[in-house]
């Protein structure tokens, strides 16, 4: 099955159109620390499920400048859904690494949502036929409205001696959700906690993490399309940066609607439009929200650049990789930090969105693969002729 797909135009023209759905919804999303329906079916309805999907499967197969735009408009109206979209696509995409009658099984579910982690908290234990599977994974977001979870455990490799990490596919139906999301940012994600209590998962649902991290990926069908010529935390980093230009962007947007009404207290300016100190920090964060611009796209279209062309990634491409993210989250922040400050006391209260806003943009500053210290530390290490001092890379 095909379909043809929406241009890049069309799809951020309709991510566009639910910016004030998803603002109407966004303290209800805060208050029940999860997506509302009305916005999950919504995001079903523009095709955004579809997006890293193979077009066999009637997906789209959409670049990666694609899902940085379609996210930064989400972003826009709700950093959360942003995210959520964003970590939807990235086990999405992931299916696409397993066999082929993997990837029948799970996108034979219209919309698939598939949410996961990169982290090994949990034990595999072999038996016959796969593994018995039991640990707990955190940070899950999306899993509120996911079909399937991709899951990262501790195994053996093939000696049956050395341990291996493991990679695996598993319906979100066999796990146990923990309601533990009671954070002060991201509230919308649902980034609960998942946990297998002795889950069987067959042979076939299941890949070698450090072959998937050097490109060896199982799928025969997909391994010619551009969308799977590139490594996954390549993919990984330049599908998260959206939700950081959307969250600077609705920080600006939303600065500038109060800026012209609202005056500086103890002052004689009625409007803080015509302080200089405003005109300052205005151009300020604006040109960091150029710049953070800057490192998405380069991100965004060296993974294009390189899944059409099919040549390897160098290692300073892939540390860079890395850096770009951690740029765009650092940049971005610093944008959002300077309208929230400018902002005054009034927008201390829940019911003004940069409040909200400049705590989403913390919290996706401490993601452990975006916390900007430890992308700039990975990219400096390569640049001064070291070995990475880590897999995910």
């Amino acid at each position: 099955m095909t379909t043809q797909a929406p241009t890049r135009t069309e799809l951020v023209r309709r991510a566009a159109d639910l910016v004030p759905l998803l603002r109407k919804n966004a303290a209800w999303t805060e208050e029940n620390r999860r997506l509302h329906d009305e916005t999950v079916e919504a995001m079903a309805d523009a095709g955004f499920f579809k997006m890293r999907v193979p077009a066999r499967y009637g997906g789209y197969e959409s670049d990666t400048r694609t899902v940085v735009e379609v996210a930064s408009e989400l972003g826009r109206g709700d950093g959360s859904v942003a995210w959520t979209a964003s970590v939807w696509w990235i086990p999405g995409w992931m299916v696409g690494l397993f066999p082929d009658e993997v990837q029948d099984e799970v996108y034979a579910t219209p919309n698939v949502r598939v949410c996961g982690t990169l982290s090994p908290s949990a034990m595999a234990v072999p038996t016959d036929g796969g593994v018995i599977v039991n640990g707990r994974w955190g940070f899950i977001s999306g899993a509120l409205h996911s079909h399937w979870q991709e899951i990262i455990a501790m195994g053996l490799a093939p000696d049956g001696v050395t341990p291996m990490p493991i990679m695996a596919l598993v319906p979100l139906a066999e796990l146990e959700i923990i309601d533990d999301w009671h954070t002060f940012g991201m509230k919308g994600s649902g980034s609960v906690s998942t946990v297998a209590k002795d889950l069987f998962v067959p042979q076939s649902r299941i890949l070698p993490l450090p072959a998937v991290l050097q490109e060896q990926y199982a799928s025969r069908l997909n391994a010619d399309l551009p969308m799977y010529r590139a490594p996954l935390l390549g993919v990984a980093a330049a599908t998260t940066v959206g939700t950081m230009l959307g969250l600077a962007r609705a920080a600006r947007e939303t600065f500038m609607e109060r800026m012209g009404s609202r005056k500086i207290t103890y002052t004689s300016y009625d409007s803080q439009q015509q302080a200089p100190i405003t005109h300052l920090q205005v151009a300020e964060a604006a040109l960091k929200i150029d710049q953070a611009e800057f490192h998405a796209h380069r991100v965004a279209d060296l993974v294009d650049a390189k899944g059409a062309s099919g040549e390897p990634w160098k290692l300073d491409e892939r540390a860079r990789s890395r850096a770009d993210v951690s740029a765009v989250a650092d940049l971005g922040k610093q944008a959002v930090d300077i309208f929230a400050q400018a902002s005054g006391g009034s927008s201390i209260y829940t019911s003004m969105p940069i409040q909200r806003i400049a705590r989403d943009a913390q919290v996706f500053n401490l993601h452990a693969l975006i916390y900007p210290s430890s992308g700039y530390e990975l990219y400096g290490r390569v640049l001064c002729g070291l070995e990475p001092n880590s897999l995910y890379i």
